[in-house]
């Protein structure tokens, strides 16, 4: 690099900023980055190794002079009297003992550090007035930030009012959990809309909605770790700020830790890089910051970064694997989702072999084609994606993928609905989507129709047995008994089961119909607040949005799917085979959980809070089937510490995977 002449200089930089621009924009402006961080990092540092050759060739408008982006023009805008600098980055121990050399050398001796986790969110910013919070905001450009108080004040552990009537301003991280960003993008997949990349941009894109109620309904959460103005609160360190903050109701990252020198910093990045994929929230580095804040103070600012803090970057854990295919799969809302099927790689202490590919649009902007060689990455470390083609490896008869334009079940025309994404296939009759809609009618949170799965619907709908929900209730012993492996006691137990179902209270129905944005807790809502499904099929849309937790996506929902003359019809139908239309509740109501009813789980690996006969028993009571052995069945694996082959299948297998924090949450979920 030496020998680059000004011009030759001048002439890289120029391709560089414009790219490095586009991508700030797709990350901090639209919460949706085009490349992962360290191809960022890497054109990053680029460029400041030109500007440094050549101080000269730096202008205003360089991200080496930016700090975070532009506002969003829908936000009332916030001045930052005290600047939301951003930290400088290293990669490597070299780059760490460079950054303690200069602290040394600056204050004359070995210093301590406040070690913390570099949480995968984004920054805010909250101001107290006599203990209350009235000022919630983002970083912005540094200077100018995002008001997005009442947001923020549905974030749970965001304190209103603190335990001391106290007037200052606190930073720290928003961020989204591992399990609520796999919850939100299964959601808007499913619905044809954009995934978010990973929780930070989800985060992102949570806070910075016009309507709190999107906010409240994403559960963000908050680490909160600067106490701007801590004059008067007479505490001399980052651990005292840290305690202090924990004192007054603040959510605190509990692993933070002192240390002298680096010998202890060390030992901290390599115990929680290990960790890193057992944690619910994402990190991706660790942070350091002079205890001290009188050095602090001292030490002082450049620009742009403060110069007594670092964040040390984790290596990206990455892996390359080669596209075989690129399957289609179909739901019962008709979305069509592409994954791409790879020789099996190890990642992240799993073995992979199948990878999201979301929707057409992300196949088309990373030009992913079967034959290529791919890298993958686990966004928020927990889901398979493709991060990037690896072009020089690209076979030199590579064909762009194919899109499909028809359904591959029924060959009806796909299309797009406005604002989705998605391709969908809208023909009500593609047996795909009718087999999905069966299924699920029957499953036990909704008609809880016992016996009837996915491989005895097969069996009626391909022989012509059961076309509709309708239908189901019109089969006979005879209808029956033309099944493979169906006798006298399997017929009698599921026309049993079917008869059982006619007396479910209503929200079992409303649920069951499928109704877009429609869940088993929306209609139980529903169905108590109308009384039965006539009254609700008669309601306008304000009416229902006059339901409590109704918003107008599930109100329009609702409006067109009891307009269309088929749905009347087959209202009409059940109703002729007596199929209970009022809400009657139900005693049972909360014993089961969207987690594990109706799914087929194993559980390997060692728990530490739960005996496994224990917990087979409380899955088993909220309708689950734990068995032994992980197969293409398998819903769902429990894996707790040394898990080894099933875990390895599962993931082979593209099975759910939850971990022990998960399973507690998603247990305590069953007890609300």
């Amino acid at each position: 690099m030496a020998d680059l002449t000004k011009e030759q200089v001048s002439q890289e930089l120029e391709k560089i900023r414009p790219q490095l621009n586009k991508w700030r924009e797709d990350y901090y402006t639209k919460d949706a980055p085009a490349v992962e961080d360290n191809v960022y990092d890497k054109l990053y540092n680029r460029l400041l190794e030109l500007e440094q050759m050549y101080p000269e060739l730096v202008t205003p408008d360089s991200p080496s002079q930016q700090v975070g982006d532009v506002t969003l023009p829908d936000f009332n805008k916030v001045t930052h009297d005290i600047p939301m600098l951003s930290m400088g980055d290293v990669f490597s121990e070299a780059e760490l003992a460079e950054f303690n050399d200069r602290i040394e050398k600056n204050v004359g001796h070995e210093v301590d550090y406040n070690v913390e986790l570099k949480i995968d969110g984004l920054s805010l910013s909250l101001i107290y007035e006599n203990g209350i919070l009235v000022q919630g905001s983002t970083r912005g450009n540094g200077t100018i930030g995002e008001n997005v108080t009442e947001n923020v004040k549905t974030i749970a552990d965001v304190p209103q009012k603190l335990s001391r009537p106290l007037s200052f301003e606190v930073r720290g991280e928003c961020f989204m959990s591992k399990k609520e960003f796999l919850r939100l993008n299964q959601a808007r997949e499913k619905d044809g809309h954009q995934v978010f990349a990973n929780p930070r941009n989800a985060a992102a894109g949570s806070l910075r909605q016009l309507d709190p109620k999107i906010t409240a309904s994403r559960k963000l959460a908050t680490f909160m770790y600067t106490i701007v103005t801590f004059d008067d609160l007479n505490v001399p360190t980052q651990h005292d700020a840290l305690e202090t903050l924990k004192e007054l109701g603040f959510n605190v990252n509990p692993t933070a830790k002192v240390t002298t020198g680096l010998k202890g910093v060390k030992d901290y990045i390599e115990h929680f890089g290990e960790l890193r994929d057992s944690l619910d929230y994402g990190i991706d580095g660790v942070v350091l910051k002079v205890n001290d804040l009188g050095l602090q103070r001292d030490l002082g600012n450049t620009v742009k970064v403060p110069r007594w803090e670092i964040a040390y970057k984790f290596p990206p854990e990455q892996a390359q694997s080669k596209v075989l295919d690129i399957t289609w799969t179909i739901g019962r809302t008709g979305v069509l989702t592409p994954t791409a099927v790879m020789n099996p790689v190890s990642l992240a202490g799993t073995t992979v072999a199948r990878a999201t590919l979301h929707n057409e649009d992300m196949i088309k902007q990373k030009d992913i084609r079967i034959g290529d060689t791919v890298l993958l990455h686990k966004a928020g470390d927990i889901i398979p994606e493709v991060s990037q083609v690896v072009l020089d490896k690209r076979p030199k008869d590579s064909k762009p993928a194919q899109i499909p334009t028809h359904c591959p079940y029924c060959n009806s025309k796909l299309i797009h609905l406005e604002d989705e994404v998605a391709l969908r296939c809208i023909n009500p009759k593609c047996p795909a989507q009718v087999k999905e809609q069966l299924t699920h009618f029957a499953s036990r949170n909704a008609m809880n129709i016992d016996g009837l799965g996915p491989k005895i619907i097969e069996q009626l709908y391909t022989k012509k047995l059961v076309q509709d929900v309708a239908d189901i209730y019109k089969l006979t012993a005879d209808d029956l008994n033309t099944l493979d492996g169906f006798k006298e006691k399997s017929i009698n137990n599921l026309l049993t089961a079917i008869d059982n179902s006619k007396s479910n209270s209503v929200e079992r129905l409303i649920f069951g119909l499928g109704i877009r944005h429609v869940g088993a807790k929306a209609g139980r809502i529903l169905a108590e607040h109308f009384g039965n499904l006539d009254n609700l099929m008669a309601a306008s849309t304000d009416e229902i949005l006059s339901v409590n937790t109704m918003g107008e996506i599930i109100a329009d929902s609702i409006s067109t799917y009891f307009a269309n003359d088929d749905v009347k019809k087959l209202i009409n139908e059940l109703k002729s085979v007596n199929i209970n239309m009022n809400f009657i509740g139900s005693s049972n109501s909360n014993e089961t959980n969207v987690h594990f009813t109706d799914k087929i789980i194993v559980i390997t690996g060692t728990l530490e809070n739960y005996k496994r006969s224990e917990l087979s028993q409380k899955l088993v009571d909220l309708g689950a089937k734990v068995t032994g052995s992980v197969t293409k069945k398998t819903d769902l694996l429990i894996a707790g510490t040394k898990a080894g082959s099933k875990l390895t299948k599962a993931q082979q297998l593209g099975t759910q995977i939850i971990d022990e924090a998960t399973l507690s949450d998603y247990l305590d979920d069953a007890k609300e």
